[in-house]
């Protein structure tokens, strides 16, 4: 079968790398064209367009971009047009994928959304759209079947999260290779791991490396993004005990005695690699003005939403200070509150389904497409 997958952000791409090695396993004839990342690209395929060519973030910078975005979306009709897929496979990325959705749909296209758009924390009008637009819906936290089925009456498949798969696939690198490799110091590492798209990224840097000094005897490590070059990065790595890696984000986890991640899926990454963390979000002005007046969640972090309570600390806009940065960084380099957060970690796993998302998916998209 032909299968048109469409990932817009570095989480998507390694989704939808699994999710492409999962359906070559299931249909070994399976033709798959992409718009994805180096993942998803190194699978196999045909990748059509980068998703460092699509990732806007904020209301105001999407406005600022929507000539680009607009483009994109021509330029995504054309081609699968042209290709004239078995199945559309939207993953995450709504903005984009439910304008693609509509189309496709009226044109009497499959469509399949993995990774399904966060209604629940906003825009649930949107429900309407899903059901209209989408054949089938493949949920990945425990709380959206429910969600989906009790509160608004469309069945969806709970295939459990694919962080637990690619996190469980890996092999991790002995430490001190990964120190050596990497040119770091004998000392504890913190992570730091500040988005991966321009504008959170020079928001929040600063910020999360303005405690440094604080803390002579760990080293800082950032996390670079596949998204973004060195050149962007290298002011940072004027300050004494800040270290740089790019694109190795899990191995860096793998070897971090604590982190200071922003909003988003890294905080549920952090948390699978058994790692304690601080949740550290600022975005524009304008953006959080209108964010907050339409977001009613509790919590901002997956880790939180997902056990229904504060598992980790979010420090949010103004609260979001060297002195709050650092006195929760304090916290969990502690024992006892290290022991107490690690143990919620455990219980935050169980949750997720355990490991075979990505086969279970690839599965029941072709039953669903026979």
């Amino acid at each position: 079968m032909k299968y048109y997958i469409i990932a817009g952000e570095a989480s998507g791409d390694l989704h939808g790398s699994n999710l492409m090695k999962a359906l070559y396993k299931e249909d070994p004839k399976a033709e798959i064209r992409f718009w994805g990342g180096d993942l998803m690209q190194n699978v196999g395929g045909t990748l059509v367009k980068h998703y460092k060519e699509l990732a806007f973030m904020g209301f105001v910078e999407v406005l600022f971009n929507l000539k680009t975005i607009l483009n994109n979306i021509g330029i995504c009709k054309k081609d699968i047009i042209n290709y004239n897929p078995d199945v559309i496979i939207f993953i995450d990325y709504p903005g984009f994928n439910m304008r693609i959705a509509k189309w496709a749909k009226q044109r009497g296209l499959k469509t399949h959304y993995y990774i399904s758009p966060q209604i629940w924390a906003w825009k649930e009008s949107r429900i309407s759209a899903i059901k209209r637009d989408f054949d089938k819906l493949y949920v990945i936290l425990p709380f959206e079947k429910d969600f989906f089925e009790k509160k608004h009456q469309f069945p969806v498949e709970f295939v459990g999260h694919p962080l637990i798969d690619a996190i469980h696939d890996r092999q991790p690198q002995n430490l001190s290779i990964f120190i050596n490799e990497n040119k770091l110091e004998d000392k504890p590492i913190i992570a730091i791991l500040p988005g991966s798209r321009q504008q959170e990224i020079s928001k929040m840097l600063e910020l999360m490396l303005s405690v440094v000094s604080d803390f002579p005897y760990y080293q800082f490590v950032i996390a670079g993004a596949p998204s973004q070059e060195f050149d962007f990065y290298a002011p940072f790595l004027k300050i004494k005990g800040v270290h740089f890696i790019a694109n190795k984000t899990y191995d860096l986890l793998s070897h971090s005695t604590a982190a200071l991640v922003t909003s988003g899926t890294a905080t549920l990454e952090t948390a699978l690699f058994k790692v304690p963390e601080v949740v550290c979000y600022r975005g524009s002005w304008a953006s959080y003005q209108i964010a907050k007046r339409i977001i009613t969640l509790k919590y901002i972090s997956l880790v939180n939403l997902i056990m229904d309570q504060e598992v980790v600390t979010e420090l949010i806009q103004e609260e979001c200070t060297t002195k709050n940065i650092k006195t929760e960084l304090n916290k969990i380099l502690e024992s006892d509150h290290r022991k107490q957060l690690l143990s919620q970690y455990e219980i935050l796993e169980s949750k997720l389904g355990g490991i075979g998302a990505s086969a279970k998916t690839a599965q029941l998209i072709i039953r669903n497409l026979q």
